[in-house]
């Protein structure tokens, strides 16, 4: 999928615009309790065409540590988009900044599109040709607050990009993805046992998402190997949710998603925020617990760490966890079987008539609470999509669900049926709907 991102000063409204395009988005959408995310990523499907969008922070001439951050980060948002969007205030003249903007994106040889913010009215669309000064022939005006001007401004972004489809390669394929210097490489070629993938201890060696086929008990498989930073050092630290845009290109093209903690490390916020990305997906997941081989007393550790996992990961507790090294390729056998169980999990069909008996036992067990003297009744349950599997579940009023008898049923039909390593949706509808 093509990628694009938006630019420009403080209070230009990109982010309403951001808000506005993932609006679209028809991806599934997962409550994750504790994980706070900054929505900067997101993917919008139009018309059957779906494209990758960045959000950034707002360009300043300021001269400060935090503005050249987001300098930096604009320019590394730049550099993975295939599409710039420059937003600019249609309510105010452009100034210095909007200019240094304009300098900036004609050295990049990017598709440019002006979008023109804040015109929500005839006269102000008509002041639209002003810009045209900027010098790029792709002037579009919209109105965030007033959703106006996006059905225009989503046919120019999607007019190169064609329309989705399947791949000819029908191999599993999984993508390695993790924070930088993790060891996804060397994880790869101890999988494959060839030095495909540079290693090196340099965060941002990985420059780009690399598939490779390989045989595995007489089966082919392809692994995707992501990106990790660009820059090392201090610098990394301010970059680092930008080079997530590789990983998010890899997810989408994977059936399961292994993602790499390093056991030196241990699991901070960022890792969440990778694997909640592969949840959003509705990807299998593995876990994979690497460095094992610089743990000492690793018998005692591994309880440690499951506890760990068990605590800090909770929104995937379905998920299986390996712990392996992949410097010494000890327990590199452990992970296969895994993403494996994982695929096959992700795409299982259950027949209608088993999902029915397990539904109605867990609710006879536990009858539903009442709510303003209603109580929830469920009628019938069927599977609707796989991958992952997607369960409708039609009551009589599904405004009685509360999200804890949902996770109820969620618990009974995974207690009932093998669903380790993969999500799975509950969706419920009112009954005739």
């Amino acid at each position: 999928m093509k990628t694009v991102c938006l630019i420009g000063k403080p209070n230009v409204g990109k982010s309403s615009i951001f808000n506005r395009l993932i609006k679209e988005k028809k991806a599934i959408i997962m409550d994750t309790p504790g994980i706070t995310r900054d929505r900067i990523y997101g993917k919008v499907n139009y018309n059957g065409k779906s494209f990758h969008l960045i959000d950034t922070g707002g360009i300043s001439l300021e001269n400060t540590t935090f503005d050249k951050d987001i300098l930096m980060q604009a320019q590394l948002a730049m550099d993975e988009a295939d599409i710039i969007l420059f937003v600019v205030d249609g309510l105010a003249d452009l100034d210095s900044t909007d200019y240094y903007i304009k300098e900036l994106l004609h050295k990049s040889s990017k598709k440019i599109i002006v979008v023109v913010n804040k015109l929500d009215n005839t006269k102000r669309m008509d002041n639209l040709y002003n810009y045209y000064e900027l010098g790029f022939s792709k002037v579009l005006g919209v109105s965030a607050e007033h959703n106006l001007g996006f059905k225009k401004l989503l046919e120019e972004i999607t007019s190169d990009i064609t329309e989705d489809s399947e791949e000819e390669n029908n191999n599993l394929k999984f993508c390695v993805i993790g924070r930088p210097n993790v060891g996804k490489s060397s994880l790869i070629n101890a999988l494959i046992n060839e030095d495909r993938a540079i290693v090196s201890d340099i965060a941002g060696t990985t420059r780009d998402a690399v598939d490779t086929n390989f045989k595995y008990n007489h089966q082919e498989y392809t692994v995707i190997d992501t990106a990790g930073m660009r820059k090392k050092g201090r610098i990394y630290e301010n970059v680092e949710k930008y080079s997530l845009v590789r990983s998010l290109k890899a997810i989408d093209r994977s059936d399961v998603c292994v993602v790499v903690l390093n056991a030196e490390e241990g699991i901070i916020e960022h890792d969440k925020h990778i694997i909640s990305y592969a949840v959003d997906a509705g990807k299998g997941i593995v876990i994979c617990v690497n460095k094992w081989d610089t743990v000492k007393n690793p018998d005692q550790e591994i309880k440690h760490f499951q506890e760990l996992i068990k605590y800090e990961l909770k929104f995937v507790p379905y998920a299986k966890v390996v712990f392996l090294s992949a410097l010494t390729k000890k327990r590199i056998n452990t992970l296969m079987p895994e993403i494996i169980s994982a695929y096959e999990n992700n795409k299982k069909e259950i027949k209608t008539s088993v999902l029915n008996n397990i539904i109605m036992d867990a609710v006879s067990l536990h009858i539903p609470p009442s709510y303003k003297g209603k109580r929830l009744k469920i009628y019938f349950v069927h599977q609707v999509d796989n991958q992952p599997p997607k369960f409708e579940l039609q009551v009589n009023d599904k405004k009685l669900v509360h999200f804890s008898y949902e996770r109820y049923l969620e618990n009974q039909l995974r207690a009932n049926i093998d669903f380790t390593g993969t999500p799975i949706i509950l969706q419920f509808k009112n009954k005739g709907e």
